[in-house]
């Protein structure tokens, strides 16, 4: 850890119990951990619900950003983790209802499970402070 780095603290933070930092700030870029569709006290939001989880996933990007000192339209890069594929076509449209031009950088995988049953989407995200 260098002097220039620092963990984002959100309160209450749902991740506390996996040992888990919301993200970190290193300079003038953050790094969040992947954000699911959990709300502040750890239940899931949205079960069975695909647009509802990702709904959920962003306001917690927007939260842990918030508290790193950015927002969501200094995201660079995304890294989107899901549990079927057949939710491409739905994670894409998302991109254009949350994002705006110039889009972030971009990964997607299809995972085999996610930390919690019922979990259909999780995303990390690098930004810009």
């Amino acid at each position: 850890m260098t002097q220039n780095s620092k963990v984002i603290q959100i309160n209450p933070d749902p991740l506390a119990p996996y040992a888990i930092a919301p993200g970190w700030r290193v300079g003038d870029l953050l790094f969040l951990s992947g954000q699911a569709a959990i709300d502040e006290a750890g239940n899931i939001i949205g079960t069975d619900d695909f647009d509802q989880q990702v709904a959920q996933v962003f306001a917690n990007i927007d939260r842990v950003l918030a508290a790193g000192g950015s927002s969501r339209d200094r995201i660079v890069k995304v890294t989107i983790y899901l549990t079927d594929m057949a939710n491409f076509p739905k994670i894409v449209e998302a991109r254009k209802q949350y994002f705006s031009p110039p889009y972030p950088a971009d990964t997607i995988v299809e995972v085999k499970a996610l930390a919690i049953p019922g979990l259909m989407v999780e995303i990390d995200v690098i930004a810009t402070a």
